[in-house]
C-alpha cells in the first residue's frame, strides 16, 4: 500500500482526476483505510496515521513532484535513505518519476476518471 499513497499523493499535487481515482481503488483493494486516504491530503496535520517510513516516502514524493527550489532539499533525501535500503529507495524514486510521467498525461490529454477497476492493468 506504501506505493499507492506514494501515487495518490503525486496525483493529488498534479490535479490528476484519473490517477487519484485508479490508485486510490488500488489502494483500497489492497487493503488501505479510507481514512488514511482521506487524511493523505492533509498528512502534515494528520501524522499520526502514517508510519515514519511511509512519512518519508510521502515527504520524498512531495520534494520529487514539486521541485520549487529546483532539487530535493537534503534533509528529505537524507530522510528517505534513513528509512529504506539503498535498492528500495531507488525503487521509490523511480515510482515517484513514473506517476508524475503519467500524471502528466492524464491531465495534458484530460482523460476521465471514474472507469478503473482494481486489477485492471495499471501503471
Amino acid at each position: 500500500t506504501l506505493l499507492e499513497l506514494v501515487k495518490v499523493r503525486a496525483s493529488q499535487l498534479n490535479h490528476c482526476a484519473l490517477c487519484l481515482d485508479m490508485h486510490s481503488k488500488d489502494a483500497l483493494a489492497a487493503g488501505e483505510s479510507v481514512e488514511r486516504l482521506i487524511q493523505l491530503s492533509a498528512w502534515e496535520e494528520s501524522q499520526h496515521f502514517y508510519t515514519e517510513k511511509e512519512i518519508a516516502a510521502i515527504q520524498l514524493t512531495e520534494a520529487v513532484t514539486v521541485l520549487t527550489d529546483g532539487f530535493v532539499p537534503d534533509e528529505v533525501y537524507a530522510k528517505a535513505a534513513k528509512r529504506f535500503e539503498e535498492a528500495e529507495l531507488a525503487q521509490l524514486i523511480a515510482a515517484i518519476t513514473v506517476i508524475n510521467a503519467w500524471n502528466r498525461f492524464g491531465v495534458t490529454c484530460r482523460m476521465a476518471p471514474g472507469h478503473h477497476t482494481p486489477g485492471d492493468i495499471k501503471h
